[in-house]
């Protein structure tokens, strides 16, 4: 359980952790550059913590690294990875641990992001995308005999596999780097919808904003940097595994992908009245036709419960209020992890 600063949940953390743990299994907290009291409450909680300090090496991804070396000096059979604002379902660590170990792969639980109480509409609609990128999504490619992508956290990997993982690195999104690494090597990593682990959307708006920004800078990144290399060696290997993480990758997030579509509409429109070209315009609106499609039965399966039929009308301005996300992006990329603001703090 990698943690940074994390005394406000690191003690519920830790006790639904331990709730699913058996006898021989271990928990090893990870406080990692903390400046508060993450380690001493995790202690106290009944963990094995070890502390990590290093000012210049920041990351999920060092942290990992620095836990498995503690590790190998007793290795265990596998490793399952909680975030330590995380909550877990009782028996799906022994769920997910055993499916890792049963295939030889890295196993994926299901990452739910509850809604904090009171929740505006901006978080409502952000918690439906998140919904559909890490169980719609990952449920249709299991459905086909495809893997998914890994998500960060209820995460399983043999030891084996794990230990031989570059691990040490400070990129935005390790976990999906980490994933489609494991493709290559025809080991990709297996969703397990019947395991879950919850965590809570920030409440603040800066902490919802400073969290999507790095989930999707880090996103568009890998889909600029490494998708179409990853989709060439996939044909090319007939690696299947690989080949179908690649053409998740190139699936921008939700809201990118409304304003493409738009864009499309409007200028393949415009080249129909203009200088009558018929194709292109039927292609888009079919395009456009199928997102909304598939967004609405998306909804009517799995975002009925935070997301009501009213409320569906304001995806257009949540998708407006991505644009200077997306433009940073474009100008300004975030490259560096930044820890977003959690209910208490100020």
């Amino acid at each position: 359980m990698p943690a940074h600063d994390e005394a406000l949940n690191i003690r519920e953390a830790v006790q639904s952790v331990r709730l699913d743990l058996r006898p021989q299994d271990r928990l090893l907290v990870v406080a990692d550059n903390c400046g508060d009291d993450t380690a001493a409450l995790a202690r106290a909680a009944g963990a094995e913590v070890i502390e990590r300090h290093d000012a210049l090496r920041r990351g999920k991804g060092y942290a990992l690294d620095f836990g498995m070396r503690h590790l190998a000096l007793n290795p265990p059979d596998v490793v399952v990875i909680v975030d330590a604002d995380c909550s877990v379902r009782p028996g799906s660590i022994a769920c997910v641990a055993a499916v890792a170990l049963r295939v030889g792969a890295p196993a994926q639980a299901h990452y739910r992001m509850e809604l904090p109480p009171d929740a505006g509409l901006k978080i409502k609609i952000a918690a439906f995308a998140w919904r559909v990128k890490n169980l719609v999504r990952p449920l249709g490619y299991r459905r086909l005999g495809l893997p998914c992508q890994l998500m960060g956290s209820g995460m399983a990997f043999p030891w084996n596999l794990i230990a031989q993982a570059d691990l040490a690195d400070g990129h935005l999104v390790e976990d999906l780097k980490l994933g489609l690494e494991f493709a290559r090597k025809r080991t990709a990593p297996r969703f397990v919808p019947e395991a879950e682990v919850r965590s809570v959307f920030p409440a603040s708006a800066a902490g919802v904003a400073t969290q999507r920004r790095r989930w999707e800078h880090g996103h568009l990144g890998m889909l600029v940097d490494v998708a179409p290399r990853l989709l060439w060696q996939g044909l090319r290997s007939a690696n299947v595994g690989l080949l179908a993480l690649a053409v998740d990758l190139c699936i921008p997030p939700l809201a990118l992908l409304a304003l493409l579509l738009t864009a499309a509409v409007t200028t393949s429109t415009l080249a129909w009245w203009l200088l009558h070209w018929t194709a292109p315009a039927l292609m888009a609106w079919a395009s456009c036709a199928a997102f909304v499609l598939a967004v609405l039965g998306a909804w009517a399966r799995f975002g009925r419960d935070m997301l009501r039929v009213t409320e569906m009308a304001g995806i257009p301005l949540y998708v407006l209020w991505k644009v200077p996300v997306y433009l940073r992006f474009a100008l300004r990329r975030e490259r560096n992890w930044v820890r977003s603001a959690r209910e208490g703090e100020k």
